[in-house]
């Protein structure tokens, strides 16, 4: 199952927008910020597919019954770009336990590049809910191979991939890869283009530069 929240009328929509915007990229904490509430609504939206049960929660004056979060889902992403959409996912989801995975693509002259990974934390994910965070999903190949990488560490009930926006060709590629009965896609938007180097057109550029500023690459 896709989730494309983009494609519904709401102030999700105004949040993408300016993270797309080139003239309010300038604002790196304006960027974060509105990356930080999209993993806020997206969270939202995830937890009315969590499982649910009734409790007793004392007030000054009485009880009241009220159906909670049985079991919060474990929370992972994609450094560095990932890391302020997986905090609006923590701020939502605060008593979540958190993965980090540090991927990167290694470019090479002929324009090709490989996913390289090269550290993971993850608590135990064994039959529990994993939410996988990156803020682009271009091509597809990180999130497989980061995916694939987590389930050394158990392997999960069900898992909700979340990107700020994807492409065509990286949702096909999910689908193709992936079992897609075991996991779920949330996206604020598709687009339909990948540039020769895969950066998604017309998306919004480099998340984490646009974040955290330009590193440096080394050859």
């Amino acid at each position: 199952m896709v989730y494309n929240l983009g494609s519904t009328n709401s102030i999700f929509n105004q949040f993408l927008s300016e993270i797309r915007s080139e003239s309010m990229q300038t604002d790196q904490l304006r960027f974060r910020r509105n990356m930080e509430r999209l993993g806020e609504i997206f969270a939202y939206e995830i937890s009315k597919k969590l499982t649910f049960e009734e409790r007793e929660i004392v007030s000054p004056l009485g009880v009241s019954e009220m159906k909670l979060i049985k079991e919060f889902p474990i929370l992972a992403t994609i450094l560095r770009a990932g890391l302020p959409l997986h905090q609006g996912l923590l701020n939502y989801f605060d008593k979540s336990n958190s993965a980090f995975i540090s991927a990167y693509r290694r470019h090479h002259k002929n324009g090709r590049f490989d996913i390289e990974l090269e550290y993971t934390s993850c608590p135990n994910i064994t039959n529990k809910i994993l939410i996988l965070a990156d803020p682009m999903l271009a091509t597809g190949a990180s999130m497989e191979i980061t995916y694939k990488s987590l389930l050394q560490f158990g392997k999960p009930k069900h898992t909700h991939i979340v990107a700020a926006i994807a492409s065509l060709e990286g949702i096909n590629f999910i689908k193709r890869k992936l079992n897609m009965n075991k996991v779920s896609v949330w996206v604020g938007a598709i687009d339909d283009e990948l540039t020769a180097q895969s950066y998604i057109v017309p998306g919004l550029g480099d998340a984490g530069d646009l974040a955290y500023g330009e590193k440096l690459q080394l050859s």
